[in-house]
């Protein structure tokens, strides 16, 4: 029997919860972290981020809450792609958090862009607080995903958009196999050769393949309230952006 996701945690040998392993294991590797992301995947994590907040449409004034921010790329481009909006990132992560305030500070976003310290699971946030909700490659790291999810939901105004990027696994041959051999074997020895953590980039594998994704994922946003569910594969099934509405 497959993995169910909730299930696949950074360090098999130990006790403590998903959460508590997550937060340890990006601690570690934040500051390789952005390197890493744009080498490993030659530079195509930025276009990615770039369509998934093209599908936001955000307005002036509007204020859009970006999940598993991580380094903060992801709050930095929302906020630079839709003038006039506030941008709130929430990480488990301290470390990760850090580096995102420094970025932010460097671009001169301080005053639109500030960042949290938070569980996906447990938002202290009011219901209806934000216009759209973002995550980019995080909803895989929620402890519980339902729970993530509905979260989100309920921090969305009606009307509210979730858009989400996230790997997937290619399904078309030869590229399915040629991508899941780089995925497997090669883009972990890098990982741990630039980190030092043995595990970060073997758990990147493993909670790619017990994602539910494509049509498995949206049924899980309609399941947590969500509506008009959608995804649009990228790159050959690398990655893919799903959107819905509250």
């Amino acid at each position: 029997m497959s993995k169910q996701i909730d299930d696949v945690r950074p360090y098999h040998q130990s006790a403590e919860s998903k959460k508590h392993q997550v937060r340890k294991m990006f601690d570690n590797i934040a500051p390789h972290y952005d390197f890493l992301n744009h080498f490993l995947s030659a530079g195509m994590d930025i276009r990615w981020r770039k369509r998934a907040i093209a599908m936001v449409g955000a307005e002036p004034g509007e204020r859009i809450l970006d999940m598993a921010t991580g380094t903060g790329d992801m709050a930095i481009a929302l906020a630079r792609t839709y003038p006039g909006t506030t941008v709130l990132g929430v990480d488990l992560a301290p470390q990760m958090l850090r580096i995102a305030s420094k970025k932010t500070a460097a671009r001169q976003l301080g005053d639109r862009i500030t960042y949290q310290e938070g569980d996906s699971e447990q938002l202290p946030m009011a219901d209806g607080s934000f216009h759209h909700a973002t995550v980019a490659f995080g909803v895989r790291n929620f402890e519980h995903l339902e729970r993530g999810l509905a979260e989100m939901h309920r921090v969305l105004k009606p009307g509210g958009r979730i858009v989400v990027l996230e790997f997937t696994k290619p399904r078309s041959f030869p590229f399915k196999q040629l991508f899941n051999a780089y995925f497997r074997y090669l883009l972990p020895l890098i990982g741990k050769i630039r980190s030092g953590d043995n595990r970060a980039y073997k758990y990147l594998y493993e909670s790619v393949q017990a994602f539910p994704d494509y049509e498995r994922f949206n049924r899980k946003l309609e399941e947590a309230g969500f509506r008009d569910a959608r995804y649009k594969a990228l790159t050959l099934g690398i990655c893919a952006i799903y959107t819905a509405v509250k």
